[in-house]
């Protein structure tokens, strides 16, 4: 066992009193059982235990929770949190009579259809739903008077590494931005009975440090074979609320091969309440090689395979470093309201860097568009001192005119000044034009690239993902529990280096025996430093493959290549074909939103989500009776697939980790993978609004050096 190094967690006091603020300010919205507004009465929320596994390059989440009724008559349970980054759910299980019963996936329209009637008829059913791209919708009946509900829900998601820095968010925050919903529901978010919280990260890379910036009671251990867990429980969640960030750096405590902490069993179930998202970060090795990792999955030797193919680039990226001009467009609608803190104490961050020769504008929206600045301004002490005096006092409130805030943005530039635009929204357009692809057009008008900061657990990152790749730039995810400092260590290397750009990767087969096909990947122009590439495919046969990867940087073409052999069988892996179905359903809705509705794609949609078990807008997780499964001809497809993945979860438990780097024999890269700074030291002082506006300063660079060519 080891402590947790001080060099990384000595700067967290801004972080941490950044975060504190926030909370202060205005309390966010949790995620919970919900209750219609008009109903006095309530069931509990009696357990809540999460379970975590990080291997493989890619995250197992599970939730168990117990739903208590005190009353005596019989009520329905809806519990309400918001959808996970890239979430592929696995599973709904629900236990009818002391038996758990797993839910199949149907069209939408129809399982509710079906709930409905079930319930009419008194029969156990339970109904697991995904609105849109803000929250999965979980609900059971009956739970009956004075008798309590166990339900499980898992999800995978991939899990990437940018800078050497790994984070995981298990969100709770629910992010306040559906008023409808609100306006219907009220949330009950506290845990009467017990709260846990158990990660275990197995990599077959080394770890060196662990933390979790707003949880400072958590109990981190590293084991004797180089993983780690992390636990939580009512105590230490409450107990944590009370400490300094630095208590991270407390000598782990013992806790024994289940996860368990020692004496757990006797902790007293204090309540507590799930309003604040849980964020643990974990930052690899130094000087570790940039390498690719296959992670295949193929049962059939004469059947089709799946694989996620994830490549940790090494390019010789220089340092740039130029003036510019800088435009800030700025959410103040009312879903901001809950974080109108960290983007103010973001902005006061950023304009303290600017340099003499650097010029700003700011722009707010909700309904409309307001500027603070009178043009732009030269970033003198007086003049961001004037503008810093604005900021603090803004409000938030109103609706979120987003297109009309880019839009002058993008107009406010000077066609003779290099320029840069950065975004901090969540992403609900709900006034004017709010069609995604009216918004990818925007952001292709100009030669500028966009950088994002997507803010809060129900941000439409649908629309605000695509629109800043189609702009070569970058986003960055923001949780009022994040540790501004971590963040910053993500994409230390991002601020002072420069870009892959035109980016194109070719994976095609060498061997007759091997066929590649069904690629899918997020559609990034760019590469910046420290990022991470992550593909998904489908593959027949085995055999030999090259991969390429070319671009240019600072306008010289470039080119990295490798080879390696997908394998005729791979069982260790089953979880790997979700994720080729998430990706797959990702791409159907991206094109959906910008062509407009198609009923050929929903079909797909439809389709796929079926065949791999997952949740999409268009299809609903069904629990009823088993024995009605066969009456209303529903195949029990999902407890099939879930049986062998959870037979190859326990097989890898019992044995070492493995490595997946395919690349040993002939490296892609020369040198290593970039990492982290490894000082800590006052880097916490910049902020997210400072990190991007260091991180545009990459792309002012190349462009000024195009302009000089």
């Amino acid at each position: 066992m080891v402590q947790i190094s001080r060099d990384w967690c000595a700067a967290t006091a801004f972080a941490a009193g950044l975060c504190l603020s926030v909370s202060a300010v205005s309390p966010a919205k949790a995620v919970g059982l919900l209750t219609p507004s008009d109903q006095s009465q309530s069931l509990d929320l009696l357990d809540h235990k999460v379970s975590v596994v990080v291997e493989d390059g890619y995250v197992m989440t599970t939730i168990n929770q117990t739903f208590s009724n005190p009353h005596t008559t019989d009520m329905e349970a809806t519990y309400s949190f918001p959808v996970p980054h890239k979430a592929a759910v696995s599973e709904f299980t629900y236990w009818i009579d002391g038996k758990p019963v797993t839910a199949e996936v149907v069209e939408k329209e129809k399982a509710r259809q079906i709930y409905e009637g079930e319930k009419q008829a008194g029969r156990n059913t339970g109904l697991a739903e995904q609105d849109d791209y803000k929250t999965f919708d979980i609900s059971v009946w009956p739970v009956r008077g004075n008798d309590e509900v166990d339900i499980r829900f898992s999800y995978i998601q991939p899990a990437k590494l940018d800078t050497g820095i790994g984070r995981y968010l298990y969100p709770l925050e629910e992010g306040g931005v559906d008023e409808e919903k609100l306006a219907f529901w009220t949330a009950e978010q506290t845990v009467t009975g017990t709260f846990s919280f158990d990660l275990h990260l197995r990599t077959d890379y080394p770890v060196e440090a662990v933390r979790l910036p707003k949880h400072p009671g958590a109990q981190i251990t590293q084991e004797q074979d180089g993983s780690w867990r992390i636990h939580m429980n009512n105590t230490d969640l409450a107990d944590g609320l009370a400490k300094d960030a630095d208590l991270n750096l407390q000598s782990p405590h013992s806790i024994d091969e289940t996860g368990i902490n020692e004496g757990e069993a006797t902790a007293s179930h204090i309540p507590v309440t799930l309003d604040q998202d849980i964020v643990v970060y974990w930052r690899q090795a130094q000087n570790q090689p940039a390498r690719v990792d296959l992670v295949p999955y193929k049962a059939d030797p004469s059947g089709r395979g799946t694989f996620m193919l994830t490549l940790t680039p090494g390019m010789d990226l220089k340092p740039i470093t130029e003036g510019r001009d800088w435009i800030f467009v700025l959410d103040q609608s009312g879903s901001m309201g809950g974080k109108i803190a960290t983007l103010s104490e973001g902005v006061a961050k950023a304009l303290g860097k600017l340099r003499p020769e650097d010029r700003f504008r700011i722009i707010f929206f909700n309904n409309e568009t307001t500027e603070l600045t009178n043009g732009f301004t030269p970033a003198s002490p007086d003049q961001v001192t004037r503008a810093l005096n604005s900021i603090h006092g803004v409000q938030a409130g109103g609706g979120t005119n987003l297109y009309a805030g880019l839009k002058r943005g993008l107009d406010a530039l000077d066609s003779d000044r290099t320029g840069a635009i950065v975004l901090v929204t969540d992403g609900v357009a709900n006034v004017g034009t709010t069609e995604t692809r009216k918004f990818l057009e925007l952001a292709q008008q100009k030669d500028v690239r966009l950088f994002t900061a997507i803010m809060g657990n129900s941000a439409n990152e649908p629309m605000l993902q695509p629109m800043t790749d189609a702009s070569g730039g970058f986003a960055v995810r923001v949780s009022n529990s994040d540790d501004i400092v971590g963040t910053l260590l993500q994409a230390t290397s991002k601020v002072t280096h420069e870009a892959l750009h035109g980016l194109k990767l070719d994976l095609t087969q060498k061997d007759g025996s091997l066929r590649i096909n069904d690629i899918r990947r997020r559609n990034n122009p760019s590469l910046y430093r420290g990022e991470q590439l992550v593909l998904f495919g489908h593959y027949w046969g085995n055999g030999e493959a090259s991969f390429k990867l070319t671009g240019e940087i600072s306008g010289a073409p470039v080119s990295y290549e490798t080879s390696f052999t997908f394998p005729e069988t791979a069982m260790r892996n089953p979880e790997i074909e979700r994720l080729w179905g998430y990706a797959q359903i990702e791409h159907d809705m991206q094109t959906m939103a910008l062509l407009g509705p198609d009923p050929d794609l929903k079909t797909s949609i439809v389709d796929t989500s079926k065949e791999y078990g997952i949740l999409s807008p268009y299809t609903s997780m069904l629990i009823v009776e088993e024995a009605r499964f066969e009456e209303l001809a529903i195949d029990q497809t999902n407890k099939k697939r879930l049986a062998t993945e959870q037979a190859a979860q326990q097989e890898r438990k019992s044995k070492p980790v493995q490595s997946t780097r395919v690349d040993t024999q002939k490296p892609m890269f020369k040198g290593n993978q970039p990492s982290h700074s490894g000082s800590g030291g006052g880097s916490g002082s910049l902020g997210i609004l400072g990190l991007l506006l260091a991180l545009s300063a990459l792309t002012i660079g190349l462009k000024m050096r195009r302009r000089n060519a």
